[in-house]
């Protein structure tokens, strides 16, 4: 026998042992296993999710393990077999023929977070190539697709040899997530929200890691929410799931670094899609909030570092804002949106933008200190008059919103306006008045404003 036919026989019964082990595998067992707190192999756990995406395993059945694994947890080894598996799962992106290195940001969610307008194109001004796919709002979380969307024209469901032509074109682009990416992971974390198995860490984490390793990005850098209008409450959660996803960056050889950012009160002062533009647009015009301005210019520099950009972050700071007040960002922003077939007058003369018929001021009726702005409530609040979506069904209205005037810590008047609600239902409107003035809590005291950027973990 040759070496050719012994290397192909030995392959062959290899395949077979693999066939036949998946063959004896059973559900029961490894829920079993992970029951007793014992460790599932790499290819137990391939099969559980293959299987539950081919629907061979049922609901009932993934119900069993994901509560064990919620009660009993993961190791990282066992974590990262799971991401990658859930990752490989449906199609994966590949941005080989971009001949660079791709880095990639996600934010866990948040309020009036439109980090993404601003960042992206910001950093392709640098010459970084940004290729994004990004997800819709649900619930009192805003997404990046219905901000995209409130400009006139702007497509983000193309094509992926139009996605990459649009990249090596102008160095970015911007889309919905068009291709079936992960299905494993839609499926578990439908399920795991139906039986309240959501804040598991190992989950999260998978979750998140698998959907990034599919979309093709060989660094990742993540804005970790924390707060009131966060996923994660606490900087101990949030410390821990970072922890674990940077654990599976390394596993996966994907480098990823964790911005663990406050989310108490909403980011800078819009909440809405077509007021998030706005501000986005103004923002790279120059008009900074500095909350806002603090996310995106952390976030960056640690993009730019990790493609080689510059190992020093507070030169990458001050690179970033060059890049902004030499108006080189905020042309790359009106490429992005000439490129994917928007409108780019609307964003020339933001008042052509689509206006609320109702835009009415909220007083404050105290003086005092701005004490608390509740996130999660502002962002339900926008959800009523609009601005979001329960269902992912729901329609979008894109003009209404809150804009805040004043921020947490800031002084206030009896008298003085705390914010302007948009509306285009008489009815959302005096609800949206009566439920904002009790959300934003006035103190007689002064108060400390807490810090934007709470910690970086890598």
């Amino acid at each position: 026998m040759d070496c050719v036919q012994y290397i192909e026989e030995v392959l062959q019964r290899n395949l077979y042992n693999n066939k036949e082990r998946s063959e004896k595998m059973r559900i029961i067992d490894i829920i079993e296993k992970k029951r007793d707190k014992q460790e599932l192999t790499k290819q137990e756990i391939e099969y559980f999710v293959t299987e539950y995406t081919k629907g061979n395993v049922k609901d009932y059945q993934a119900s069993a393990l994901v509560m064990a694994i919620f009660l009993n947890g993961m190791t990282d080894q066992e974590t990262t077999n799971l991401t990658i598996a859930m990752a490989h799962s449906g199609e994966i992106l590949d941005l080989s023929t971009l001949n660079e290195t791709i880095v990639d940001k996600h934010s866990t969610g948040g309020v009036g977070d439109k980090v993404s307008l601003i960042l992206l194109p910001l950093v392709s001004s640098m010459g970084v190539p940004v290729a994004k796919m990004s997800g819709r709002g649900l619930g009192f979380t805003g997404g990046t697709v219905d901000k995209l969307e409130a400009i006139p024209g702007y497509k983000t469901g193309i094509e992926m040899e139009q996605f990459i032509k649009n990249v090596k074109q102008i160095g970015i682009s911007m889309i919905s997530q068009t291709l079936n990416l992960a299905p494993a992971d839609k499926k578990l974390y439908a399920l795991r929200d139906s039986i309240s198995c959501v804040e598991s860490i190992p989950l999260i984490a998978s979750s998140i890691m698998s959907k990034k390793i599919a979309s093709g990005a060989q660094k990742i850098v993540l804005d970790v929410t924390v707060g009131k209008g966060a996923f994660m409450k606490d900087i101990d959660q949030a410390r821990k799931l970072s922890k674990t996803m940077i654990e599976i960056g390394k596993l996966a050889k994907r480098e990823t670094v964790c911005v663990l950012t406050n989310m108490n009160e909403p980011l800078g002062h819009s909440i809405g899609n077509s007021l998030e533009v706005i501000e986005a647009v103004n923002f790279l015009k120059g008009d900074m909030p500095k909350d806002l301005k603090e996310v995106v210019l952390e976030l960056g520099a640690y993009m730019l570092k990790l493609v080689g950009k510059g190992e020093n972050l507070e030169n990458n700071k001050k690179l970033l804002l060059e890049n902004i007040e030499n108006n080189k960002a905020y042309h790359k922003f009106i490429k992005l949106v000439e490129n994917q077939g928007g409108d780019s007058s609307f964003i020339e003369n933001l008042e052509k933008l689509p206006k609320a018929k109702y835009i009415e001021p909220i007083y404050s009726q105290k003086t005092g200190y701005v004490q608390e702005m509740d996130s999660k409530e502002i962002g339900k609040l926008a959800g009523i008059l609009g601005a979001g979506r329960e269902k992912k069904e729901d329609n979008i209205d894109h003009a209404v919103g809150i804009i805040l005037t004043k921020k947490v810590s800031d002084k206030i008047e009896n008298g003085e306006i705390l914010a302007y609600i948009h509306a285009n239902d008489e009815t959302k409107l005096k609800e949206a008045k009566t439920k904002l003035q009790e959300i934003i809590k006035i103190s007689k005291q002064e108060i400390n404003k807490e810090k934007t950027i709470l910690e970086i973990v890598k």
